[in-house]
């Protein structure tokens, strides 16, 4: 029987599901999942981001791979709850991004919202379909292909 999740999940739980440290751990909180359908997670765009510092000093802009990166870790997070088992032995690696699309920059103050879908799942590879949305705008799309391999 399959453990019960209580939502918000915060950063210590979601440092059991996912490898990613500081940084660069992209999701700050788990609001809303369904598993094996979708799940709604945050990230707080701070201006002390450490990418902030290249990207660019003057006219500090979110690169938009790490706007797909925080996609992908939902999704990896999605794939956590929807087979459980923690990570010990096995982790996901991004194989494909295809139809990715930028529709504004994200700047510091923005909150991030990553609702992500799996699409298709096939063996070891899961198809995930990604929204990135500040204020209820479209910033990004795509879709994600991830591996997971035995460690």
């Amino acid at each position: 029987m399959k453990q019960q999740v209580t939502f918000p999940i915060d950063i210590p739980g979601i440092r059991e599901m996912l490898p990613h440290r500081y940084p660069f751990l992209l999701v700050d909180r788990v609001v809303e999942a369904e598993p094996g359908k979708r799940v709604l997670c945050y990230k707080n765009v701070s201006a002390n981001e450490p990418f902030f510092t290249g990207h660019f000093p003057d006219r500090p802009v979110m690169p938009g791979v790490l706007v797909i990166e925080a996609m992908a870790q939902a999704g990896g997070i999605l794939s956590q709850l929807t087979h459980g088992g923690g990570l010990e032995g096995r982790l996901s690696y991004l194989v494909k991004v295809d139809n990715a699309k930028f529709s504004r920059m994200v700047v510091p103050g923005d909150r991030l919202d990553l609702e992500v879908g799996i699409k298709r799942e096939i063996r070891n590879m899961t198809l995930y379909s990604g929204v990135a949305r500040v204020d209820g705008e479209q910033v990004a799309c795509a879709e994600i292909l991830c591996a997971e391999v035995r460690t």
